[in-house]
């Protein structure tokens, strides 16, 4: 049975106000300028301790470790708030299920919060493995971070479904085919591109 395997913010779940929330809460705590969904988007995609880096030398400053704990107690308490799957997404989870996929996440946002999001978006259902940043020693664009997924859903037969040149990057190093989600918030290359969660049903049987 083949796996397909996805990313998670900008894949799966419009998370982008939720994730600029939180970074905005540590920013304004400092006495910085928030920033706003159009500078916070492309920063989302190597885990919210590189998203602080990022939002903090974007108003000048460096990211103390008192501010990663602050964001990230923040955003736990938060991450649901906005954060929502993009549309038609649910009804192609239950179509790849129905057709006897294997499911899993690849996130570089920590397990707690990815499956909190997973639980309130009602999506955990569908995934038999979920992989976070913390999961791992490694993180996406390394490809053993997809590969420890992809031996817990036991296939290699798979596809990476990412927003992300970190999920192309990854699918590309194991290697398996990699479909861009043209929805969410980064710019890649994959094997095949999908404008809408309803084409990737029909994109993954034609790999």
């Amino acid at each position: 049975m083949k796996a397909v395997v996805f990313d998670l913010d900008g894949t799966l779940v419009d998370s982008l106000p939720d994730i600029a929330a939180a970074a905005n809460h540590v920013l304004v705590a400092r006495g910085l300028e928030p920033l706003d969904l159009a500078r916070v988007g492309p920063m989302v995609g190597d885990g919210i301790k590189v998203l602080l880096t990022r939002a903090m030398d974007a108003r000048g400053t460096v990211a103390a470790p008192a501010d990663l704990e602050k964001a990230m107690n923040f955003y736990l308490l938060h991450a649901t708030d906005q954060t929502l799957p993009y549309p038609g997404m649910i009804a192609a989870l239950g179509a790849l299920r129905e057709a006897g996929y294997k499911l899993g996440v690849c996130t570089n946002k920590h397990e707690d919060a990815a499956r909190l999001i997973l639980r309130a978006t009602g999506m955990e259902q569908f995934f038999a493995v979920v992989t976070g940043g913390d999961s791992t020693a490694w993180r996406k664009p390394d490809p053993r971070h997809l590969a420890a997924t992809l031996d817990a859903l036991g296939s290699r037969d798979a596809v990476m479904i990412g927003d992300h040149e970190n999920d192309m990057a990854a699918a590309r190093g194991i290697p398996i085919p990699g479909i861009f989600a043209a929805w969410g918030y980064g710019k890649a290359t994959g094997t095949v591109t999908a404008h809408a969660a309803a084409d990737l049903p029909a994109l993954i049987a034609s790999l």
